[in-house]
């Protein structure tokens, strides 16, 4: 049982239960308001007592990684599928092309997404992954705010990828809270990686991932795992005492190990030196965030030099989501770090995206009677944890 379940409307359309920890059933995990905000700062303060220097520091951070592998049960060597990708229903856009996406990630498990491309590209791309966040309704790839965040990009010269969330979209073949679906989540989180760096038109040197809320822990989480990811974008999520409020984010025990404790501030510190922008807004858990986490994570990126390649956009007076003002703080810092051009999505000297068409989201989903889902996909909870042991 929980000690007390918070229940909170974020924004118009999200709705999330926030658990209080600990959690006598399992002790050994950290979810939700794990912490308040002052024993979220404390806890930093501790964890900072560990390190005062770089190489203090990635002794540390290697205790973290080492922690996250064996905590999520990942293997050394995931045995995924070969990619051999599902792509249709191509379009036309104005200034990109989008089309439907499925490939294989473990044997039996069928990633679902769309596919952004620019529609004129000279050489090489650079390549942008986007997970998404909870939404009620579970289909939170083909809302407004992705399909803007995607299309503009891609309008900017970026490849880009966004994937379904375990039982959102056209990923039908579990639910979305089983146990392991932090494990399962990452897995293909990684496995989108390999098939973004696949394409022969993406520049592997400039690989970027940004999400919001449940997306941008898996942006920060795969930025630590991933040395293929060189910028990062996490919006909405970096919080020293919110563990996130989904199995999909703090199901396993990935926090507390015998060897350490650490919280989502460390983990998306994992990031450094490489070029990191923070989102936080004034309604949610990381409206702490210029004040507690940003300082705490900036004197990581201290000890590399690297100061310049790290920045918060905090927007006090907004709440939980990935908005307009939050994409166009993200496309400014991914255009500076991927070298993508604005110059292409500017209007009177704005960014504007009215030029993106919003598509339905019947054309988007992969799987329709003229696209099944393979046979081969392998169904229903009992399965895909079978699968995972």
């Amino acid at each position: 049982m929980y000690i007390r379940i918070l229940t909170t409307l974020i924004s118009l359309t999200w709705a999330w239960q926030l658990s209080a920890q600990p959690n006598p059933d399992r002790p050994d995990l950290c979810q939700g308001a794990y912490y308040t905000e002052a024993q979220g700062a404390e806890a930093l303060r501790t964890f900072a007592s560990t390190y005062h220097d770089r190489t203090s520091w990635e002794a540390r951070a290697h205790q973290i990684r080492q922690g996250l592998r064996e905590g999520m049960d990942l293997p050394t060597k995931p045995l995924f599928a070969p990619l051999r990708p599902i792509r249709h229903s191509l379009r036309k856009m104005d200034g990109y092309t989008v089309e439907n996406v499925a490939f294989e990630s473990l044997p039996g498990i069928y990633l679902t997404g769309n596919l952004y491309r620019p529609l004129k590209a000279t050489g090489k791309s650079a390549g942008v992954l986007c997970p998404h966040g909870h939404t009620a309704n579970q289909d939170a790839r083909f809302l407004e705010q992705a399909q803007q965040r995607c299309a503009t990009l891609a309008r900017m010269g970026a490849v880009v990828f966004i994937y379904d969330m375990l039982g959102y979209g056209d990923s039908k073949q579990c639910s979305h809270k089983i146990p392991k679906a932090l494990k399962l989540q990452t897995l293909n989180g990684l496995r989108a990686l390999d098939f973004l760096t696949s394409l022969p038109e993406v520049d592997t040197d400039r690989i970027g991932v940004s999400g919001e809320s449940g997306g941008g822990t898996q942006t920060f989480l795969l930025t630590a795992l991933d040395s293929r990811v060189k910028v990062s974008v996490p919006v909405v999520m970096v919080s020293a005492h919110f563990f996130g409020g989904c199995v999909c984010e703090s199901g396993m025990p990935i926090h507390k190990r015998p060897t350490h404790q650490t919280s989502n501030v460390e983990i998306a510190g994992l990031a450094a030196p490489r070029p990191m922008l923070l989102v936080s807004d004034g309604k949610d858990w990381t409206k702490n965030t210029p004040t507690v986490e940003f300082p705490y994570i900036r004197t990581i990126y201290e000890f590399y030099g690297a100061t310049d390649k790290l920045e918060n956009v905090h927007l006090p007076d907004e709440g939980h989501d990935y908005g307009p003002s939050k994409r166009m703080a993200a496309y400014q810092f991914l255009a500076k770090h991927l070298k993508l051009d604005l110059n292409r999505v500017l209007k009177d000297g704005q960014i504007d995206e009215k030029r993106n068409t919003l598509l339905d989201p019947n054309a988007l989903r992969v799987f329709n009677d003229a696209f099944p889902q393979p046979n081969s996909a392998v169904v229903g909870d009992e399965a895909v944890m079978t699968l995972l042991k």
